[in-house]
C-alpha cells in the first residue's frame, strides 16, 4: 500500500504541483481582494478588528495544509484504480479549522465566499468522492446565500442562485474526472510493466531451458556414449585378462582412443561455455588487449591499458563477466555513441578489480530512460556485475561522451 503526503505527489506529479501552486495563490490573492473589498466598502465598521484577525488566522490555517496533508491509498492488489485518501487526525482537524474560520468570515462579510474555489481543490484533493461531493456541495450552498444576501437590496438576481451550483459541478464533475483517468492509465502503466517483467522471466527461463536440454544431448551423444563404450571394453578386457591378454589389450587400447576423443569432447564444452577469448589460458588483460585490437577500425580506435598487476589470478568467473562487460559496452559504442575512440582500462586494487570503458561519442542521459528502456545491454551487465558482488556505473550526458565503469570485489560479499 502506497501511503504518500500531498507534498510527495506534488514531487513525483509536476502537473499536480503545478495546479497545486496556482490553487494557493488563487486562495491567497481571493482572500486579501475579499479583505481589501470589506475595508473599502465598511471604513470603520465595529466588526472590522474581527474580520482582520480572522482573516490572518485562515491565512495561517491555510499554510500549514501541505504540512499536515493527507495520505493517498491503493485499492486492492495495489493497484491505482479505486485509490482513495485516508485523512490523518491531524489534517481532519486542520480542514475542520479552515472551514470554520471561512465560514465564520463569510458570516460577518458575504465576500469572502468567494475563497471557496481554491477550498473547493482542498476538499476534492483530501477527502474520498462522496464525501468531497458534499462538502463543495455545502460550500455552494453557503456561497450562493453570502451572495444573495449581500445583493439582496438590489433585487433577485438568477445567476447568484444557479452561476455558483453549475461552476462548482462542472469544476468537480472535471476534476473527478481527470483523477479516475489518471487513475485508469497509472494502471495500464503497471499491468504494462508487470506483464514486460513477466515476459523478460518467460524468455529468460525458455533460453535456459533449451540450452539445458542442447547441453543434455551433447553430453548423452559424447561422453556418456564414450563412458559406457569405455567399461563395456573394460569389462571385457578383465575377463579376458587371463585367457586372451593380446585381445584384452586391444580393449584397453579402444577404451583409452574413447577417453581421448571424450577429453577433446570435454575441453571442446568449456571451450564453448566460456569466453573464446579466454580459452586460450592468456588471462583478461590479454583478452581485453585482442578485443580493443579486433574492434579497433577506420572509424573507431580502441585502446587498452592495464593499471597495476594481481596479486593472484582472478576467478574464472569473474574474468568472464569482466569481458562480457567489455564486448558489450564495445558494441553499444559502435551502435550508438558514434565515437572515435575507445579506451579499456583495466585497474587491479588491493580488494577489488576495476574495468573502465570510455567513449568520445555522442553521449546520453543514463537516467532520462531507467529500467533497461534502452535495450536488453546495460541491464544485462549490471546484472553481471551483481551476481559476483559489483556494481556498474554510468557518467554520461548529451555531448560529452560515455564512461561505464564495473567494479567487481575479489573477496565474497558478506
Amino acid at each position: 500500500m502506497d501511503r504518500r503526503s500531498p507534498v510527495d505527489t506534488e514531487a513525483a506529479d509536476p502537473d499536480a504541483g503545478w495546479l497545486a501552486t496556482v490553487m494557493h495563490v488563487a486562495f491567497f490573492v481571493l482572500l486579501c481582494s475579499s479583505l481589501t473589498r470589506y475595508l473599502l466598502v465598511h471604513p470603520g465598521a465595529p466588526g472590522t478588528p474581527w474580520v482582520i484577525a480572522l482573516a490572518v488566522v485562515l491565512a495561517l490555517l491555510y499554510v500549514l495544509g501541505p504540512v499536515l496533508g493527507p495520505r493517498q491509498t491503493e485499492g486492492r492488489g495495489g493497484r491505482a484504480e479505486g485509490r482513495g485518501t485516508a485523512l490523518t487526525t491531524a489534517h481532519g482537524l486542520w480542514l475542520a479549522a479552515v472551514i470554520g474560520a471561512w465560514l465564520t468570515l463569510v458570516a460577518l462579510a458575504p465576500s469572502f465566499g468567494w475563497c471557496a474555489v481554491p477550498l473547493f481543490y482542498t476538499g476534492l484533493r483530501s477527502l474520498r468522492t462522496r464525501s468531497a461531493i458534499i462538502l463543495v456541495a455545502l460550500l455552494t450552498a453557503i456561497v450562493v446565500g453570502a451572495q444573495v444576501k449581500l445583493r439582496l437590496r438590489f433585487g433577485f438576481d438568477p445567476n447568484l442562485v444557479f452561476a455558483p451550483p453549475a461552476v462548482a459541478a462542472v469544476a468537480t464533475a472535471v476534476f473527478i474526472y481527470s483523477q479516475r483517468q489518471a487513475d485508469r492509465l497509472r494502471t495500464v502503466i503497471i499491468d504494462l510493466v508487470r506483464a514486460r517483467r513477466e515476459l523478460a522471466a518467460t524468455e529468460r527461463r525458455e533460453g535456459t531451458l533449451a540450452e539445458r536440454q542442447r547441453l543434455s544431448m551433447e553430453i548423452h551423444d559424447t561422453l556418456a556414449q564414450g563412458l559406457s563404450s569405455q567399461q563395456m571394453l573394460l569389462q571385457a578386457a578383465d575377463r579376458l585378462w587371463d585367457s586372451d591378454p593380446d585381445a584384452a589389450r586391444r580393449h584397453i587400447r579402444t577404451a583409452e582412443s574413447i577417453a581421448e576423443l571424450n577429453l577433446a569432447e570435454a575441453r571442446r564444452f568449456v571451450h564453448d561455455l566460456a569466453p573464446a577469448d579466454l580459452a586460450g589460458g592468456g588471462g583478461l588483460a590479454e583478452a581485453l588487449r585482442a578485443l580493443a585490437e579486433r574492434e579497433s577500425s577506420d572509424t573507431l580506435q580502441v585502446r587498452f591499458h592495464q593499471d597495476g598487476t594481481p596479486a593472484t589470478a582472478l576467478p574464472d568467473r569473474v574474468q568472464a563477466a569482466l569481458l562480457r562487460i567489455a564486448q558489450g559496452a564495445l558494441a553499444n559504442i559502435r551502435k550508438h555513441a558514434d565515437a572515435g575512440a575507445a579506451a579499456l582500462t583495466l585497474s587491479h586494487l588491493d580488494d577489488q578489480v576495476v574495468l573502465d570503458i570510455a567513449d568520445d561519442g555522442r553521449g546520453f542521459d543514463p537516467v532520462e530512460k531507467p529500467g533497461g528502456v534502452r535495450g536488453h545491454g546495460l541491464p544485462a551487465m549490471r546484472a553481471r556485475a551483481r551476481q559476483l558482488g559489483g556494481t556498474l556505473t554510468i557518467e554520461s550526458a548529451p555531448g560529452e561522451g560515455t564512461v561505464l565503469t564495473a567494479v567487481i570485489p575479489l573477496s565474497p560479499p558478506s
